[in-house]
C-alpha cells in the first residue's frame, strides 16, 4: 500500500527525469513493478522502515551505500509515509555522493537534506507524495490524470465468469486492519443471497481464511494470485469490499468502487481509497482510533465487529453496483397447529 499510494509522486518525478531508480523493500517490490515511470528497482530491506526489522548490520548498510553510489544519481527524492523518518536513508545517500536530496521531515535534518519539505497532518498519502515532488521541482503533466495508476494488468485468472463480480478481501498483513473472519463469512453469504457473484482473495498464508469465507458459493482465489494477477482480478470487479490494505488502492487505481471496512487505527482521510467512489463502514470512534496498532488492541475488534452484513449489500446499492443475477427468494417458515 505504501508503494502504490506513492505512484502519482513517482510519475511526477519521472515526467521531468531522464531515468528513475526506485529503492524499496521486499514487501513493496511487487507493487513497484506495477507502477509506471520506473526504469530500475533496487530491493533492500531497511531496518528503520521494515515492520519486522532485522538487526542493523554494518556490512549490509555498507553494501547498500555502494549500490546507491553505483547509480550515480543527480538527486534523490525520499518518499516516506507520515510515520517514517527519511533521515537514515538521507545519511546513506550523502555517503553515496548524491548531491541533492529532498524529503519530508519534521525533525531537524542538519546537512542531510537540501530540500526539507513540511506537510500538514492528515493530507492524503498520494497528495503528500505529490507535494514533495513539487517541492523538488517535479509536477504531473497536464495530460496525466490526478489519480492512482498502474501498468496494464495481465488477463484475469480463469474461472471468474466474466467481469461484474464483487471482490471480498478479508485479510491484511496487519491483523488490526483486516475484517473479522466470522463477519467476512457472513458478508459473503449476504452478498450471494442478494445476487452478487463473490470472489474472495488473499495471500498464500490466508488460504484457510479465504476458503472459509468463500464457502460453497464464492470463488476462492486465496494464495492463487500474485499482486499483478490480483490487480487484474480487481480491474474486472464491479466493486471491492476490503479493509485498509493494498487491494483498496488497487481498486482506486482501476476506478473500481470500494466498500471500505476501515479500522480507524490511522486516519481515513489520509489512508482511505483515493479519488474513487467509496462507502466507509465501521465505527470511526472506536478505542483503537489513531493508535497505528498492527494488532487489534481492543478485545472483540469493536471498530468492525458491529458492521451488519446487510450494510455491505446496501453500500453496494448506494454505489450503483447491481447484482449480476437474481437474488435468492426469502422463505418464511411458519409453524403452528390445526384444530
Amino acid at each position: 500500500g505504501d508503494v502504490l499510494v506513492t505512484g502519482p509522486g513517482i510519475r511526477a518525478v519521472a515526467a521531468g527525469a531522464q531515468r528513475v531508480v526506485l529503492l524499496c523493500g521486499p514487501r513493496g517490490r511487487a507493487a513497484a513493478e506495477l507502477l509506471p515511470g520506473i526504469d530500475e528497482i533496487i530491493e533492500h530491506r531497511l531496518p528503520w522502515i521494515d515492520p519486522d526489522p532485522a538487526p542493523v548490520e554494518a556490512a549490509d548498510l555498507h553494501a547498500l551505500t555502494g549500490r546507491l553510489a553505483a547509480v550515480d544519481a543527480d538527486e534523490a527524492v525520499i518518499f516516506t509515509s507520515f510515520h517514517q523518518s527519511p533521515l537514515p536513508l538521507a545519511l546513506l545517500l550523502r555517503l553515496a555522493g548524491v548531491p541533492r536530496i529532498a524529503a519530508i521531515s519534521d525533525d531537524y535534518p542538519g546537512s542531510l537534506l537540501d530540500i526539507r519539505h513540511r506537510v500538514p497532518a492528515g493530507v492524503p498519502e498520494p497528495e503528500r507524495a505529490l507535494s514533495l515532488a513539487a517541492a523538488a521541482g517535479y509536477a504531473l503533466p497536464d495530460h496525466d490524470e490526478l489519480r492512482l495508476r498502474l501498468r496494464p494488468p495481465p488477463p484475469p485468472p480463469a474461472g471468474l465468469g466474466g467481469p461484474g463480480y464483487v471482490v471480498l478481501h478479508p485479510g491484511s498483513a496487519a491483523q488490526a486492519r483486516g475484517c473479522p473472519p466470522e463477519l467476512a463469512g457472513q458478508i459473503a453469504q449476504a452478498l450471494t443471497a442478494a445476487g452478487h457473484r463473490v470472489v474472495v482473495t488473499g495471500g498464500p498464508d490466508e488460504r484457510e481464511l479465504t476458503a472459509s469465507v468463500a464457502g460453497a458459493d464464492g470463488v476462492d482465489l486465496g494464495g492463487r494470485t500474485g499482486l499483478a494477477d490480483l490487480a487484474a482480478t480487481v480491474a474486472g470487479a464491479a466493486a471491492v469490499v476490503v479493509g485498509n490494505t493494498g487491494p483498496a488502492h488497487l481498486a482506486a487505481a482501476h476506478g473500481v468502487p470500494v466498500v471500505s471496512l476501515f479500522a480507524p487505527t490511522v486516519p481515513f482521510g489520509q489512508w482511505g481509497p483515493w479519488r474513487v467512489p467509496t462507502v466507509r463502514l465501521g465505527d470511526p470512534t472506536a478505542p483503537c482510533r489513531d493508535t497505528r496498532a498492527a494488532r487489534c488492541p481492543v478485545p472483540g475488534h469493536p471498530c468492525l465487529s458491529g458492521v451488519e452484513p446487510g450494510q455491505v449489500v446496501d453500500a453496494l446499492r448506494l454505489l450503483g453496483v447491481r447484482p449480476s443475477r437474481t437474488a435468492e427468494p426469502a422463505v418464511a417458515a411458519i409453524g403452528g397447529s390445526s384444530r
